[in-house]
């Protein structure tokens, strides 16, 4: 599948900070695991689940993918290669819902959806994936993992029922539930509200996850030699990211939502069927984005489209900055206060930019060494924020910058270096 264009990403002067990121499974900040020689194949490997192309890009969207573009350039600022991977779950239940609503095909409704994305992150200069993998391009690879679960034993096929549909048994893996962390009572109301089927008639378990779906009128289906059908929702991220990374890599990320049932599942099966003890090395989530303190979401109908306020004219950078404004693991709100604050102190910093033109490059070198540092520190957004503003306060009194030297290039300015500095590091040009 097509991607978007590659942002431009300068090469800010100076070293970078190692980057440490919070470990859902482990509940605590960790050194992200990356190779410790540049050989060839020594790359950070990054899967993050996208999108069902069955509405527009919506802040929710946009943060997740703005959070996960925020951790390729602190990689990048260090020296590492990356090899970052994304789905599109582009066959799925709500897809054909929503096509069969609005009276569409549903390949037509997906297409227009994702064209849609492409356009938004290629607005939030967001730094694409190598590989963009469809859901109907990985149906190979998907039969190819559930073979292997079979072959295993870690699957079965519920042969008596009229859909002889393949579950995985999640009692296969011993560290089942290691990534969520939850208890027995939570994964099991979370699997129902989350696309999952308890109640299915024949299943050794309740929270076993369905890997392969037997066709059914009215439904797509490819050959397999266990029938016809189509992937489950899970397995289909579990082999796109493990057919380009490997069994283990180094970080799967996405929405606090996809905790569990779905990033719990897809880790469980890589693991049984590479025998593995950890796909990932950090499984990263980002917080909901909500309207008025509630979540945004399509079945609410409260969502804030990326595509609107870039038309209303509203400039991509200061979307950018009004999500920086809080954590990303948080749930925070949108608001038009939100907006308006980033707006403004976008207005600023390039006001500030063009003021520093005139300074010397060695008054910004503080300032790169500390927003290194707190982005360094779990994404602390908020913290560059306030450190920013700080130094352009400062600059703008004349007090003197403790420095610390960076090499300067012939007619390099503390503008130019702001400048660069947000461009790599922030992705918000000024």
């Amino acid at each position: 599948m097509r991607s978007w264009p590659i942002p431009e990403v300068p090469v800010l002067a100076g070293d970078g900070v190692p980057l440490t990121l919070h470990d859902t499974a482990d509940d605590r900040v960790l050194p992200v695991r990356v190779p410790e020689h540049g050989g060839a194949g020594e790359e950070v490997g990054i899967y993050v689940c996208g999108i069902t192309p069955y509405d527009s890009t919506h802040l929710g969207h946009a943060a997740t993918y703005v959070t996960f573009d925020l951790v390729i350039r602190q990689l990048l600022d260090n020296g590492h290669r990356v090899h970052y991977v994304q789905n599109i779950t582009d066959v799925d239940d709500p897809l054909f819902e929503r096509a069969e609503r609005d009276g569409v095909d549903w390949r037509d409704l997906g297409t227009g959806q994702i064209d849609l994305f492409r356009s938004d992150m290629e607005t939030l200069s967001v730094i694409p994936p190598r590989d963009y993998v469809g859901a109907i391009e990985s149906v190979d690879e998907v039969i190819g993992l559930v073979s292997s679960l079979l072959e295993v034993g870690a699957a079965y096929r519920l042969d008596a029922d009229e859909f002889p549909d393949i579950y995985v048994d999640h009692t296969f893996t011993k560290q089942f539930g290691y990534e969520s962390r939850y208890d027995a009572e939570t994964m099991a109301t979370l699997f129902a509200e989350r696309g999952g089927d308890p109640e299915r008639p024949g299943k050794r378990h309740p929270l076993d996850a369905l890997v392969w779906r037997a066709h059914r009128d009215g439904e797509p289906a490819w050959e397999s030699p266990f029938g016809p059908g189509r992937p489950g929702w899970h397995v289909e991220c579990s082999a796109i990211a493990t057919n380009r990374l490997g069994p283990s890599f180094a970080i799967q990320g996405g929405g606090s939502d996809l905790r569990f049932p779905h990033h719990e599942f897809s880790a469980a099966h890589a693991e049984a069927a590479h025998d593995c003890d950890r796909m990932a090395g950090h499984y990263v989530h980002t917080g909901m984005i909500g309207l008025a303190g509630v979540k945004m979401s399509k079945s609410l109908g409260n969502l804030v489209f990326v595509s609107h306020l870039t038309a209303e004219g509203h400039d991509p950078a200061a979307i950018r900055l009004g999500l920086y404004e809080s954590h990303y693991r948080e749930d925070r709100d949108w608001s038009q206060d939100v907006l308006a604050r980033a707006e403004d102190r976008l207005a600023r910093w390039r006001a500030w930019a063009t003021a520093a033109q005139s300074r010397p490059a060695s008054e910004a070198d503080q300032l790169v060494v500390e927003v290194r540092t707190a982005l360094a520190d779990d994404l602390d957004t908020h913290r560059v924020l306030d450190l920013v503003d700080a130094w352009c306060e400062q600059l703008a009194e004349g007090g003197d910058q403790p420095t610390e030297q960076l090499t300067e290039s012939a007619g390099d300015s503390a503008g130019d270096r702001f400048r660069t500095l947000c461009s790599a590091l922030l992705g918000v040009i000024l």
